[in-house]
C-alpha cells in the first residue's frame, strides 16, 4: 500500500486511495483529521481509534500516531497550534462533528483564506466546538498482559470469529475468570464490549469499501443483519445503511 512519512500543511484536503498508511510519526502541535468521506483508522501506543464521516479525530502534540485510510477518502488535515490546545484533551480520541463543526472544518481546508486572520477565527470556532463536544466510543484499547493480547490477536485476525471467552481462553492458557477480570481492568471494557468494538472498526472499513449490509453482518460475525444493524446504530450513531449512502 502506498505509505509517506510527510509532514501535512496546516490546512490541507484532497483525496486518498483505499488503504492508504501514513506511518508512525509525532507533531509538536495538535492535529486534527476529518474524512469528509471514506473512513480513516488513527493508531497510538493507546489503542486504535476509527472515525468515519461523522468523526474526527484528534492527536495532541507529542503522540505517535498513525493513520490509514478506507474507501476514497476525502481527507481534511487542521493543526492546532500547541499554545491552542489548551481547552482539548490532552490524550487522542474521536468526537462527534456537528454540522457547525464540519462547515468549519470544510470551510479551512476547501478554500483560501479571504480576509487576513479569517483562518485563526475559524480555527476558534473549531476549537470551541470540539471543547463542548462529547468525545465518542470508537477507541479500540489494546492489552499489555501477553494472555489477553494472545486472545485480542485472534480476534483481530478473524473478527467474526464465534468463540467464546473459554475458548479463546484455552488457546491463550488463561482461565474465562482471568480473562474476564483483565478485560475490565485494562481494556475498560467486558470482553463482549471490546470484541462488539473490534466488529463495528471492520464493518465500517467493509461498508467504506462498499460491502452491502448484510454481507458486512456476516463476515463480522453477526448471526443476523438486525443485529447487527442495532450493534452499529448504537456505537456509531447511524444505522450502517444510512452510513453506507452517506
Amino acid at each position: 500500500m502506498p505509505e509517506t512519512r510527510h509532514s501535512l500543511p496546516a490546512f490541507a484536503g484532497g483525496r486518498l486511495p483505499h488503504g492508504f498508511h501514513l506511518e508512525a510519526h509525532s507533531h509538536t502541535d495538535g492535529q486534527l483529521v476529518y474524512a469528509a468521506a471514506g473512513a480513516l483508522a488513527t493508531t497510538t501506543a493507546r489503542g486504535t481509534w476509527v472515525a468515519p464521516a461523522n468523526r474526527v479525530t484528534w492527536t495532541p502534540p507529542g503522540f505517535d500516531h498513525s493513520h490509514r485510510f478506507y474507501g476514497e477518502t476525502d481527507v481534511r488535515i487542521i493543526t492546532v497550534p500547541a499554545g491552542r490546545c489548551g481547552p482539548l484533551p490532552a490524550h487522542p480520541g474521536v468526537h462527534l462533528v456537528s454540522p457547525l463543526l464540519r462547515e468549519a472544518l470544510l470551510a479551512l481546508t476547501d478554500r483560501p483564506e479571504a480576509r487576513p486572520g479569517a483562518h485563526d477565527r475559524l480555527l476558534a470556532v473549531v476549537i470551541d466546538e470540539l471543547d463542548i463536544t462529547p468525545e465518542l466510543s470508537l477507541h479500540l484499547p489494546e492489552p499489555r498482559d501477553d494472555r489477553l493480547r494472545a486472545v485480542t490477536d485472534l480476534l483481530h485476525a478473524d473478527p467474526g470469529r464465534a468463540a467464546t471467552l473459554t475458548e479463546l481462553g484455552r488457546a491463550a492458557g488463561a482461565s474465562e475468570r482471568t480473562l474476564s477480570r483483565l478485560f475490565h481492568t485494562e481494556m475498560g471494557m467486558s470482553f463482549h464490549r471490546w470484541r462488539t468494538v473490534l466488529r463495528i472498526h471492520h464493518a465500517l472499513v467493509h461498508l467504506a469499501g462498499g460491502r452491502s449490509v448484510t454481507g458486512t453482518a456476516t463476515e463480522c460475525g453477526w448471526s443476523n443483519p438486525s443485529s447487527f444493524i442495532d450493534a452499529f446504530t448504537e456505537v456509531v450513531g447511524q444505522t450502517p445503511g444510512r452510513y453506507r449512502a452517506t
